[in-house]
C-alpha cells in the first residue's frame, strides 16, 4: 500500500490549534475572565421560522408511508429547490437554468472537490491572504499553486497578473478573510484574463448576501463573458444560517467547455452523482423555504443583525484610528495592527488585556501578517461589550 504523497506537502493546521492553546492557557490562569470571541466564522443566530416550519413539515412527511422520500433520484437536487435557486438568481437579474445547478452539502465541499475534474498538475492562481481550503485541496490533488499578492496597495483585491499563465483561478468576493469586494470593472478584468488564458474561474460567492451596495456584483454571472469561463459556488451557511445544517450549490454554465469541447457541467454532474448521494430531503425543504418571500425577509433580518455588529466594531476601530478593510459589504473586518505590531503580537495583546479572541492574519498567508480578522457573527451583547473594551 502506498499513500498519496501530495499530502506530505500540507503544512500542519496550526492556526486554530495555536489559538485554542493560547486561549485555554489564559483561561486556566484567569478562570474569572469573560472571553469574547470575535474570531469565529460560525453564525450565532438561530434558523428562521420559515425554515424551521418547512423542515418540521418535511420530517413529518418522512414519517408517513405515502410521503416518505428515499434517494434524490437525480442526485443533484430536487426540482423544488432547483426552481427556488433559479428564482433567487432571477431576482438578482441573472439567468441560470435549473439544469446548471448542482446542490451539495456546502461550499467547502465543492471548493475542495471541483479541482478533481481537471487534470492533476494544473497551475492554480490563488490570492494571498486566502481561505486555507483553497490551498490545501489543490496540494492534495498535486496542483501547482501560484500566489497573487493581495495587499494595501490594491485594497486586498489583486488584479490579474501581467504574465502568469493559469488553468484555474480562485476568487472569493466578498472575501474571507479580508472582507474586500470586487467591483464590476475589476471582475471584468478577471473574466477577460480567464478568456484569454483559457482558464476557469472558481468564484466563491458564499458571502454575497452581505452586499448592500447595489453597484457591486453579487454573482460573477453579472459580468459579460463569465458564462464561458466561470463556475460559481454558493452556500446557505451564511445566507440562512445553515452552518450546522449543511447545504450549498454550484452553478456550471452550459457554455463552459474544455479545449476539446467537453462539457464541464456534464463532468461535474458525473462526479457528484458518482461520489455523492445528494442532500437530504429535509434539508432541501429548509433551503427552499429560506429562498421563499417570507424566508428571505426573515434571513435578511439576521444578516442585518450581523451587519450592525460589523458597524459597531468598525465604529470603535475608527474612533481608535485603527485602519481596517471590509465590514460594509461583508461580515469580516480586516484590521491593520497598530504601531507596526505583528499578527500574533496584537492577538496576544487583545487576549491578555481585553479578553477578546481574534484570528491572526498571518494564518491566512504571508500578506496577512500585521493584520487581524474580526467577525460580526457574535451576539449583539458581546459585540457591544467588545467595542467598549477596545475603546477603554
Amino acid at each position: 500500500m502506498k499513500l498519496n504523497q501530495n499530502y506530505s506537502a500540507l503544512k500542519d493546521s496550526y492556526l486554530f490549534k495555536t489559538i485554542a492553546q493560547k486561549v485555554n492557557a489564559y483561561k486556566a490562569e484567569h478562570p474569572e475572565a469573560k472571553m469574547i470571541r470575535l474570531g469565529i466564522g460560525d453564525v450565532t443566530r438561530p434558523l428562521v421560522p420559515a425554515v424551521v416550519e418547512a423542515m418540521g413539515g418535511a420530517v413529518a412527511e418522512m414519517g408517513g408511508a405515502g410521503t416518505f422520500r428515499g434517494y434524490d433520484d437525480g442526485g443533484v437536487g430536487y426540482d423544488f429547490l432547483l426552481d427556488a435557486i433559479a428564482g433567487y438568481y432571477k431576482a438578482k437579474g441573472v439567468a441560470v437554468g435549473t439544469d446548471e445547478i448542482i446542490v451539495s452539502d456546502g461550499a467547502k465541499s465543492d471548493v475542495g472537490n471541483i479541482p478533481g475534474i481537471f487534470a492533476a498538475g494544473a497551475k492554480v492562481l490563488i490570492p494571498d491572504p486566502v481561505y486555507p481550503a483553497y490551498v490545501d485541496t489543490n496540494l492534495m490533488d498535486g496542483n501547482e499553486i501560484v500566489y497573487i499578492d493581495g495587499n494595501e496597495s490594491n485594497g486586498f483585491l489583486p488584479p490579474p497578473p501581467a504574465s502568469a499563465k493559469a488553468d484555474l483561478i480562485y476568487i472569493c468576493s466578498p472575501n474571507n478573510p479580508t472582507g474586500s469586494v470586487y467591483n464590476r470593472e475589476q471582475l471584468s478584468e478577471w473574466v477577460n484574463y480567464a478568456l484569454r488564458a483559457g482558464a476557469v474561474i472558481l468564484f466563491d460567492a458564499a458571502y454575497e448576501a452581505f452586499i448592500t451596495d447595489k453597484s457591486l456584483p453579487r454573482s460573477i454571472f453579472e459580468i459579460d463573458g463569465a458564462r464561458r469561463c466561470a463556475i460559481e459556488i454558493c452556500s446557505f451557511s451564511k445566507l440562512a444560517g445553515f452552518t450546522g445544517v449543511r447545504c450549498g450549490f454550484t452553478v456550471v454554465p452550459r457554455e463552459l467547455v474544455s479545449g476539446d469541447g467537453k462539457s464541464l457541467l456534464a463532468l461535474w454532474k458525473r462526479r457528484q452523482t458518482t461520489k455523492f448521494n445528494g442532500v437530504s430531503y429535509i434539508t432541501q425543504r429548509g433551503a427552499e423555504a429560506a429562498l421563499s418571500e417570507a424566508g428571505l425577509a426573515q434571513c435578511g433580518e439576521n444578516i442585518a443583525y450581523y451587519r450592525e455588529n460589523a458597524r459597531v466594531i468598525g465604529a470603535a476601530l475608527t474612533k481608535l484610528g485603527i485602519e481596517f478593510y471590509g465590514g460594509a459589504n461583508a461580515p469580516y473586518i480586516w484590521l491593520k495592527c497598530p504601531d507596526g505590531r505583528g499578527s500574533w503580537e496584537y492577538f496576544d495583546y487583545l487576549l491578555n488585556e481585553k479578553n477578546i479572541v481574534s484570528t491572526p492574519g498571518a494564518g491566512f498567508g504571508k500578506n496577512g501578517d500585521g493584520f487581524l480578522r474580526l467577525t460580526a457573527f457574535g451576539t449583539r451583547e458581546n459585540t457591544d461589550e467588545a467595542a467598549e473594551r477596545l475603546l477603554k
